[in-house]
């Protein structure tokens, strides 16, 4: 499949590079051609890799990943272009946050909106499913637990978009959880917060979420 990822940040270039290994080709999008950090990521990743505007990833994807920081996340979308994004699974790997200096991250959006929701009105006709936004870059791809693999909760308004996430993260080793609508973005944002509480308090960020059931 070609892969577009709109971001060349830490998150970006995760699954970027995840995502080439599982033999997809990727384009990596940012404001600019030439961006050092994706011509340089494409250049030590081989020759499924590539870089561009967001609009060239954009275009180039049979399926989009949304990898800013949420800042730049509506700028980023509007400079993919919706035509580019029109009927095509975007993967909204983000989550509404703002950082201030020597405080926590904190949401900017809560209970009766989200950043997937935003997302999605942004791209009205782009396939929006919320992924990833519940761990850190680190383990996004391949995490390995002593308890077996994580959860990965996932949200979309389009059955068959969220069914070829799984895939993907079926491939990369994660087991998914799908809570239904993309308004499930309001609970799934919110455990971004608890993600980082919790690598905060303990000065660890080897952590992810797992559903018990009986």
């Amino acid at each position: 499949m070609r892969i577009g990822v709109l971001g060349t940040g830490d998150v970006g270039r995760a699954l970027a590079t995840g995502l080439v290994k599982l033999g997809h080709e990727v384009k990596m999008g940012s404001r600019e051609t030439g961006n050092p950090k994706a011509v340089a990521w494409a250049a030590e990743v081989g020759p499924r890799a590539s870089s561009g505007s967001f609009a060239d990833a954009a275009q180039f994807g049979e399926l989009v990943v949304l990898a800013t920081v949420w800042s730049g996340a509506e700028n980023a979308l509007r400079l993919a272009k919706a035509s580019n994004l029109a009927g095509k699974v975007l993967i909204d790997a983000t989550n509404p946050l703002v950082i201030q200096a020597g405080a926590p991250p904190a949401l900017v959006l809560g209970h009766t909106d989200s950043g997937g929701e935003q997302v999605q009105r942004w791209a009205p006709e782009a396939r929006v499913v919320k992924a990833f936004n519940t761990v850190g870059y680190a383990h996004m791809v391949n995490p390995q637990f002593p308890g077996g693999p994580p959860d990965m909760f996932v949200c979309g308004n389009d059955g068959a978009a969220k069914r070829t996430v799984t895939e993907i993260l079926t491939g990369f080793g994660w087991n998914t959880i799908d809570i239904g609508g993309i308004e499930g973005s309001r609970v799934l944002e919110p455990m971004c917060i608890l993600w980082v509480t919790y690598g905060v308090r303990t000065n660890s960020w080897n952590h992810a979420f797992k559903l018990l059931r009986k």
